[in-house]
């Protein structure tokens, strides 16, 4: 047996991980038959339940990232990070009733073609390209991370785990497509959610004095808050979060191919819309059940008199608890959780960076190709895009957790800024074309290049140092306003910029006010 210290993770244990490891494969192979043209591989015909599209939302958002940092902020710090989440219903709720029917209106198959419609190709490339950079950091770090916290709890190689992880998920992907995804997103969806609330009663239950002990030294500790409330942009107060929710929805769910594809999976708009709703309002609940769990860890740990290692740090806690204080079963159930969490977002990647490779680059210089050659070219990237995010996640073990999270953050700072900026531009405003877009999008560049290099540090102790040190110009907001300041570039150059060329023409389908025309036209032809 393999251990955490003194704790022993059982075999029972071990069949409960396997057990869940052999579930995707049996799902994909279900559904490998039915994976023969490109409506099936990457919108599973059009033919999906609402509620099942709608869970497949909540389980690629809620990631494997999501399981172990949330408990980790709940503990050492308050809410904050969960004002982020709150703002994605707030933002949305309106807005999806519009967004959903334009995207299955407009679009075949990639959310950017409807950038190329509406501003060009160069903005359709400048937001694929994005998609394609962020996901793959992304994919390598949840690969490496998830990989990690499995490895320090079971005492699993870390780089073995992440290979094994990656042909399970490279395998759900390549056979099943999408549909294959989808139903596994449910079925992992639930089991994290069972993780999730079984382990928070367990550490209710073993808290003296239960829930109201928790609620009470967390108050004590200024555990249930969302601030600072102060209106400051440099440190992490509620108006940062606020704006940075705002745009993280905008740009989610109005931009992203992962949310964007699975409009397209569902029956009818109508469909598409309720599942939207179910995914929008289901992941906030998940986001805060694991906030919370941190909070009750922090109660549980000054109340019960069980002590921590020396110098854990905080998203290290809840692993803790699980190997030596859950009994045996359920650890496994919450492993599997926690590897669910993983594969649901990482299979999701992986179709739709295929999905977005053969719509905006192989089927534009191949566009005769035959359909069934397209599937193949599509399995083929399924194929080499997982490989290319296990060997970039093999890299990440040599340059250790804090590294990584650097890294991400810069690539996804510098290449994916803007995006929701151009997608407000697209819809609310009439005024703005392509040539004042893409100044626009060079400014967006040119400032984020300039935000990153001055405020990213290098090297350790005395010889630390700025990539690029301005002095008095550089920037030093909180991290999380660079990418709301991108958008807010991008969309206000970008507007001034198109006064100076010629107006758009034939974009009403394209904007929010020609939908908006349209009802009322619809409306109008029902009176009479």
């Amino acid at each position: 047996m393999l251990k955490m210290g003194s704790h022993p993770l059982h075999i029972i244990d071990y069949v409960i991980i396997a057990g869940f490891l052999g579930i995707p494969l049996f799902v994909s192979l279900f559904f490998s038959g039915r994976q023969k043209t490109l409506n099936a591989f990457f919108k599973a015909s059009g033919k999906l339940p609402a509620w099942v599209v709608g869970i497949s939302i909540m389980a690629t958002l809620v990631s494997s990232i999501t399981f172990l940092a949330y408990p980790g902020e709940g503990f050492s710090s308050n809410w904050i990070l969960l004002v982020q989440g709150l703002m994605v219903p707030i933002t949305l709720v309106l807005l999806i009733y519009f967004l959903v029917p334009l995207y299955r209106n407009v679009i075949q198959l990639s959310a950017y073609e409807y950038f190329e419609q509406r501003f060009g190709f160069l903005a359709r490339l400048y937001s694929s390209l994005a998609f394609f950079l962020a996901h793959f950091s992304k994919m390598g770090t949840v690969f490496f991370l998830v990989a990690l916290a499995f490895s320090k709890m079971t005492g699993f190689n870390t780089i073995e785990t992440i290979w094994i992880l990656g042909i399970i998920v490279i395998f759900i992907t390549l056979i099943g497509g999408i549909e294959a995804v989808i139903w596994l997103d449910v079925v992992q969806g639930f089991l994290l959610i069972t993780g999730g609330i079984v382990s928070l009663a367990i550490i209710i239950f073993s808290t003296p004095g239960g829930i109201a002990a928790i609620w009470q030294v967390a108050g004590e500790n200024d555990k249930l808050w969302f601030g600072p409330y102060n209106l400051d942009f440099v440190n992490l107060t509620l108006i940062v979060m606020i704006l940075n929710g705002i745009f993280y929805a905008i740009q989610k769910y109005g931009t992203d191919q992962t949310i964007v594809q699975r409009y397209l999976t569902a029956k009818s708009n109508s469909q598409a819309v309720k599942a939207s709703l179910i995914g929008v309002f289901s992941t906030v609940p998940v986001w805060a059940l694991f906030m919370f769990l941190g909070t009750a860890l922090f109660a549980y740990y000054t109340l019960s008199g069980d002590v921590l290692p020396d110098g854990i740090r905080a998203d290290a806690v809840f692993p803790v608890f699980i190997m030596t204080r859950l009994p045996v079963g359920v650890i496994g159930l919450v492993l599997s959780a926690l590897l669910a969490a993983a594969i649901s977002s990482l299979d999701s990647d992986l179709n739709c960076l295929a999905a977005i490779f053969l719509k905006d680059y192989y089927m534009r210089f191949r566009p005769g190709s035959s359909e069934s050659k397209q599937v193949i070219i599509s399995k083929v990237v399924v194929v080499l895009a997982g490989l290319t995010a296990i060997l970039i996640a093999t890299y990440y073990t040599r340059i250790g957790s804090e590294g990584v999270l650097g890294i991400i953050f810069m690539l996804y700072s510098v290449f994916s800024g803007g995006i929701a900026g151009m997608f407000l531009l697209g819809i609310f405003s009439t005024r703005a074309n392509k040539q004042g877009v893409y100044i626009g999008i060079a400014a967006c560049i040119v400032f984020t290049a300039w935000a990153v290099m001055t405020s990213t540090s290098i090297g350790s102790g005395e010889s630390r140092r700025l990539l690029i040190d301005c002095g008095t110009f550089n920037f030093t907001h909180h991290k999380f306003m660079l990418g709301v300041y991108s958008h807010l570039v991008l969309f206000i150059v970008g507007l001034a910029a198109s006064y100076f060329f010629k107006p758009a023409e034939n974009i009403d389908k394209l904007t929010f006010k020609g939908w908006r025309m349209t009802i009322r036209n619809e409306q109008a032809n029902v009176k009479t």
